[in-house]
């Protein structure tokens, strides 16, 4: 073959490229710099979380408050307080049964976005109420937008995400749902009950104007055959520099081959039924280790406890401790695996924000909208249950009795982790609904 002549003329040819090969430093800046807009993306979206978060743990510093109030259309019984408490998990619940619609019909982005609405008038209720039925609605609407966002969020970031990073940013949501709670009980410290309310319309209104400026999900938008803004999505996702067409083309093929409405009868295939099964059953058991009436009565159980510390003081030093759990679990979950941590860590390391992460990993892409708000329905109807129930239960058997339960599901959650959980780690969501479909294991070890 006949050598280029470095002085050989022309317009047409160039013995040099015009862009060199990338070094290995200019190959780490760019990939920063995707990873860098995924991460801000993903930023906005669990801002819906924080709220989540805030809210969910509300009731832990007004309760006490209420229950010794002067005004006696606030001051709350036993029996109120209960309802004040589970209120909001009912309103989650709802909140998950209208993802399985608003999920695939406005997308995983506006549908976060929407939560904002509920969200914010149930903390103006709050802020302003004047009687139990303002406390209850605005605990319900408040729990709608948690439930609505618990269902799209995980979605939402696993679909943007790269797999290298998916499972550090599939920690986000629970990680900003700690710091939220966190954030609550330190207020608590600071604020009445009322400002505590006001103070939650904040993260609200800063994650509806991030996420207006952020992409929908690439796979959300090739679902409804809006190809060319799916490419630019992934495009500005992934960073100019970075060769979208193989990603473009494998996410392009899977949406294809499963753009039809799933039928009863795909329903009742294996590959379609156990993702859905097992994420279900996760959720299920995460509600029974007892975590959400734990965290909405929390000032309430150091109440009847002999700690040393005030009750306040004992609630923030737990959201604390929950928040670096989640930490430590976002930064090992890609490389210690998710199993692994399910077995050998608390909740806040392994059943809280795995199992949010495994729910929209293993789910099927032509159910994902439908089974992720499925899945958020049952959780929250199974924590209304506890919920409610905790308190009363209490009173009649002591503290003791619901704990001793709680110690029995963490234990049953162990034996379903072991036999029925698949391990993840490091895989794209198209090669994990492939291991489902073909069920070879050796496919996720």
């Amino acid at each position: 073959m006949q050598e280029p002549l470095l002085g050989a003329e022309g317009r047409d040819y160039d013995t040099f490229p015009e862009k060199p090969p990338p070094s290995p430093g200019e190959r780490t800046r760019v990939g920063v710099l995707q990873n860098r807009r995924v991460f801000l993306a993903t930023f906005a979206a669990v801002l819906g979380n924080f709220s989540f978060g805030y809210a969910l743990v509300y009731t832990s510093p007004v309760i006490p408050a209420l229950e010794h109030s002067s005004d006696p259309n606030l001051s709350l019984t036993k029996t109120q307080a209960s309802w004040f408490g589970s209120v909001f998990t009912l309103g989650a619940a709802a909140g998950g049964l209208s993802a399985m619609v608003l999920n695939d019909l406005l997308g995983r982005k506006l549908s976060i976005m929407f939560s904002a609405v509920p969200s914010a008038a149930g903390y103006a209720l709050m802020a302003g109420a004047h009687g139990l039925w303002m406390l209850l609605l605005g605990r319900m609407l408040t729990g709608f937008a948690g439930g609505l966002t618990a269902a799209c969020i995980p979605v939402y970031v696993s679909e943007i995400a790269p797999p290298s990073v998916r499972g550090a940013l599939g920690a986000t949501p629970q990680l900003m749902a700690v710091f939220g709670s966190l954030s609550l009980y330190a207020l608590g410290l600071l604020l009445p009950w009322r400002w505590l309310a006001v103070a939650g319309e904040g993260p609200v209104l800063i994650m509806v104007l991030l996420l207006s400026c952020m992409p929908n999900s690439p796979r959300f938008l090739l679902s409804k055959g809006r190809d060319t803004e799916a490419l630019q999505a992934l495009a500005w996702l992934r960073g100019a520099d970075a060769d979208t067409h193989w990603e473009f083309e494998q996410i392009q093929d899977t949406v294809r081959r499963q753009s039809s409405h799933l039928s009863w009868a795909e329903a009742r295939d294996p590959h379609m039924y156990r993702p859905i099964a097992i994420a279900l059953l996760m959720r299920f058991l995460q509600q029974l280790t007892g975590i959400t009436p734990i965290l909405v009565y929390l000032q309430s159980i150091f109440d009847s406890t002999s700690v040393l510390l005030p009750p306040k003081d004992d609630a923030a030093i737990v959201g604390a401790v929950r928040l670096l759990s989640v930490l430590i679990a976002a930064l090992t979950m890609d490389l210690a695996g998710r199993k692994v941590l399910l077995f050998v860590s608390g909740y806040a390391m392994g059943w809280g924000p795995i199992t949010w992460l495994l729910m929209s990993e293993i789910l099927p892409l032509r159910a994902r909208g439908v089974a992720s708000g499925l899945c958020v329905l049952a959780s929250w109807l199974t924590a209304f249950a506890l919920t409610k129930s905790f308190l009363l239960v209490t009173d009649a058997f002591g503290l003791q009795a619901p704990f001793f339960f709680f110690a029995a599901m963490c234990l049953a959650s162990l034996a379903f982790t072991g036999c029925c959980v698949p391990e993840t780690k490091g895989r794209s969501l198209e090669q994990i609904e492939s291991f489902f479909r073909s069920g070879r294991r050796a496919f996720l070890h």
